[in-house]
């Protein structure tokens, strides 16, 4: 392999060198600080207490209810956008006429502004909205879609919406990657489209399963705009998540207990994101 000319710091470097900036003034320095004030009792003329702050999220109800809602919802959401994106993909990829419009269809959550949307989803889905409307024409009494039980099916609905078109578009770049020779080699043999699709495409498939998966996690985190807009700072308890415990510490200014979630929630995030890189190169070696 060719080295670079003027090694690490050459022309390459410069050019990152304004964006590596920025993330480091706007990104890492603040989440720095954040760990410090995570160790004191109170961010101004306070004292340091070590891991209390953190040991004392395990014993604070609101924050072990948005972590327990925040792990079933990614629990559910994510791998239903990757079981849905992945079928959509095998579609879009035996579409021969129309499948660039096809393809639209489902990008273009992507780019639809969040805040745009609200006022549809509440249109939508509010005990007086359309769909209780066309409901009570059935016969059907009206559900109370936000505030019940319900309203975690309805977020994960909202979350699929936005996001299978993007983990749809990396599944169509790994298919368009899959050697065609091992598809007819394998129907020339018989196979069936099951054995094809477990043999062939599913090893083949497997890096991009891993990224759409982290890619997955992390978009699910966005959920919590959807969820703030529409139902405001104390949704139903289901949909309660670990982002509106840090968006209420916040708002009491208490920002020990806020960069202690934050810290914590970033750190098994990194260590959760490794793991799994760490799995892709095993299972890609």
């Amino acid at each position: 392999m060719t080295r670079t000319k003027g090694g690490f710091f050459g022309p390459g470097f410069i050019f990152v060198l304004p964006g590596l900036l920025g993330f480091t003034v706007f990104f890492i320095f603040p989440f720095c600080l954040s760990l410090a004030y995570a160790l004191m009792d109170k961010p101004v003329g306070g004292s340091f207490v070590g891991f209390a702050n953190f040991t004392g999220l395990l014993r604070n109800r609101a924050y072990l209810r948005g972590l327990i809602n925040t792990i079933r919802f990614i629990g559910i959401s994510a791998p239903l956008n990757l079981v849905f994106s992945l079928a959509i993909a095998m579609l879009v990829n035996r579409i021969h006429k129309g499948r660039d419009i096809f393809s639209l269809i489902f990008l273009i959550p992507l780019v639809i502004p969040s805040g745009s949307m609200v006022f549809f989803w509440k249109t939508l889905f509010s005990y007086d909205g359309a769909l209780n409307g066309m409901l009570n024409r059935f016969g059907i009494a009206k559900i109370n879609w936000l505030d019940s039980s319900l309203a975690l099916p309805v977020m994960i609905f909202i979350f699929l919406w936005k996001n299978i078109g993007y983990n749809m578009v990396l599944f169509l770049a790994g298919l368009g990657n899959i050697p065609k020779d091992h598809y007819e080699a394998a129907w020339m043999d018989g196979a069936s489209a099951l054995h094809v699709f477990s043999s062939i495409t599913i090893p083949f498939l497997l890096p991009t399963g891993i990224l759409a998966l982290i890619m997955s996690i992390i978009n699910s985190f966005k959920i919590f705009r959807e969820i703030y807009l529409i139902t405001g700072n104390y949704p139903q308890e289901s949909i309660y998540t670990l982002q509106h415990f840090m968006n209420n510490m916040f708002s009491s200014l208490n920002y020990p207990r806020l960069t202690s979630a934050t810290g914590l929630l970033v750190f098994v995030m990194v260590f959760f994101t490794q793991f799994l890189l760490y799995l892709e190169r095993r299972i890609t070696q």
